[in-house]
Formats: C-alpha cells, sequence, structure tokens
C-alpha cells in the first residue's frame, strides 16, 4: 500500500479528527504540516485550489474533506468499523450535523474575544488579523455566523444532547466509537484546548469522560514529511483511486470528460478546475496536470460540494 500522507497543522480541529481515526484504524502516516492561511503554494498545487484542512494524499490521489478521508480509510482498514450496522445510516447523519452545526457553534464560542485573545496571545498582533481575514474570505459572506451569546445557548444545549447519549453507553451509538464521535470530538477537543473557555464541558461530566476515552485512542504512527517530498511522491505516481463506487451517476447533465469546477457549498468557497473523470453516488473525481506534480486526481464528497461545468 502506498503511504498515507496528511497534509495537516496541528491546531486544526477536523485534521485531530482524521488524526484520531488514523489511531483508531492502526494505520501508520507521513506527516506534512501546511500553513494554517493562505498562501499556501504547495497545499494548491496539489488539489488545485482546495485550501481546506486536512487532505489526505495517497500517491497522485488527493482526497478532500474530512468525511471522504474517513470513507477511504475505512475502506483501507474496516476493522474497527466507522460505520456499525445496523446505526450505519445513523452514524452518518450524526457525523454530518456535528462537522457543521455543531462544529460552528462550537466555534463561536471558542473563539470569542477572550478565547481568541487566548489563542494569539504569544502571536503578533496581525497574526490574529490576518487569520480573520483569511476565513472572512473563506466565508465569503455566505455564511450566518453565530454571535457569542447565542453560540453559548447553543452548545450548551448541544453539549447536553451529546450528555444524554452517553447515559447508559460509553460512546455515541454503542461501545465502541463510530464516525460520530470523532465527528463530534473534534470541535470540543479544541475548546478544551482554550483555558479561557473550556469551563464550559464541565457542565457536562459525561461528556468530559467521553473526551478521554477518546483522546486515549491517539494518533497512532506517524512519521514527519515535506511538502516537496510530497509533491515528488505525486509526480512519480500515477492516480489509482480507493473509491469503490464507480458508476456514473449525472444529476447536472454534465458528461465525463468535461471541464468543470467544484467548491464547497458554505465555506471555503475557492473553485478546484479540473477535467470530470468521475462523479458517483458519493464522490467527484477531478483529473489535473502540473509541471511540478504530473496528472493527479483530485477527490471530493458529493454532499456539501458543488459541481459546474467550467465556463468557455
Amino acid at each position: 500500500m502506498a503511504d498515507l500522507i496528511l497534509h495537516h497543522y496541528t491546531t486544526s480541529p477536523f485534521s485531530e479528527k482524521v488524526r484520531t481515526i488514523l489511531g483508531a484504524k492502526k494505520l501508520p502516516w507521513k506527516s506534512v504540516f501546511i500553513p494554517p492561511i493562505m498562501p499556501k503554494p504547495d497545499v494548491e498545487v496539489l488539489t488545485g485550489g482546495y485550501r481546506k484542512t486536512p487532505f489526505l494524499q495517497i500517491g497522485a490521489d488527493m482526497y478532500c474533506d474530512s468525511a471522504l478521508i474517513a470513507d477511504v480509510l475505512e475502506h483501507l482498514q474496516p476493522e474497527p468499523t466507522l460505520y456499525p450496522e445496523p446505526e450505519k445510516g445513523m452514524s452518518r447523519i450524526l457525523a454530518q450535523w456535528a462537522d457543521t452545526t455543531l462544529f460552528w457553534a462550537a466555534m463561536a464560542w471558542n473563539l470569542q474575544p477572550k478565547g481568541a485573545a487566548e489563542v494569539f496571545a504569544k502571536a503578533p498582533p496581525e497574526a490574529a488579523k490576518a487569520f480573520g481575514e483569511d476565513r472572512g474570505k473563506m466565508s465569503a459572506g455566505n455564511m450566518t455566523r453565530l454571535r457569542p451569546a447565542d453560540a453559548t445557548s447553543a452548545y450548551k444545549s448541544y453539549l447536553r444532547r451529546l450528555s444524554d447519549m452517553l447515559d447508559d453507553k460509553p460512546f455515541l451509538l454503542g461501545e465502541a466509537p463510530c464516525i460520530a464521535d470523532f465527528s463530534a470530538y473534534h470541535p470540543l477537543w479544541y475548546t478544551r484546548r482554550i483555558e479561557s473557555v473550556k469551563g464550559i464541558l464541565e457542565l457536562t461530566p459525561a461528556v468530559v469522560d467521553w473526551m478521554d476515552r477518546i483522546a486515549a485512542i491517539g494518533h497512532g504512527s506517524s512519521s514527519k514529511f515535506s511538502s516537496d517530498e510530497a509533491i515528488a511522491v505525486a509526480k512519480a505516481a500515477a492516480p489509482h483511486t480507493l473509491l469503490t463506487d464507480s458508476t456514473f451517476q449525472d444529476d447536472h447533465g454534465i458528461p465525463l470528460g468535461s471541464a468543470v469546477t467544484i467548491r464547497a457549498e458554505s465555506f471555503g468557497l475557492e473553485e478546484t478546475p479540473g477535467t470530470l473523470v468521475a462523479a458517483t453516488r458519493t464522490h467527484y473525481t477531478l483529473e489535473r496536470s502540473s509541471e511540478r506534480t504530473g496528472t493527479v486526481h483530485v477527490h471530493f464528497p458529493r454532499i456539501g460540494y458543488v459541481l459546474r461545468k467550467a465556463e468557455a
């Protein structure tokens, strides 16, 4: 099997989700640290424009979005499963809620003024400004952001609901962690990192105990890797997808082989252009080529992403 190369940075919540899944699956991986804000030239040359964190590289295949990465890791190592029967559908729906609704409530709480001041306390003043401007460009006015007071109410309610789910079992849907646990964990993990705001977790001791159980899983075995090395791996390889579904599902009237763009629906609106080589019930794949990378395939989940025919 080709090396798993995770492009991430230490404080990225969605990276923590994937790192913990790698730990649960006991899969070794290579760690490429990328900048938290733009510019990200080495990221863009591999993905073609997608700049959210993390993405997973396997040879000349780039898998974008933690939801799709989880599917790839499940294929590589089916046990322990992320999608247990008979709760497979429930686990995915709960994970989607956690990655969106819960995440944005948590982050509005986490980065309220006192939280943001702590996060950037050791950084120069321009770092906080640059981070805010970068994240503003990613949403480009397309999102409704919760104010801290509203986020407080929502976050407390969501924590209580998670606590209710843990009344009689160690994990959200049973005796073992699933995709729902890893998705609900990462925004709370970020809260726990910030002394001035982490007290909200103490209102739900069952959630804190559950977080301890997830944290104990760890990140598995990783080794440092550079962006240049990752780009060299891509150029030396040929695309070979690990996504198992291949039947073309045409919901857009766009045939395979068309020049298209793909972007996220609401956050991270940068477009990735390329040639559409797969559009299945679960994912899209674009083919791209450059001098530095050779031919690569960039994969996106279908849910949460917008496919358009490229303008002539």
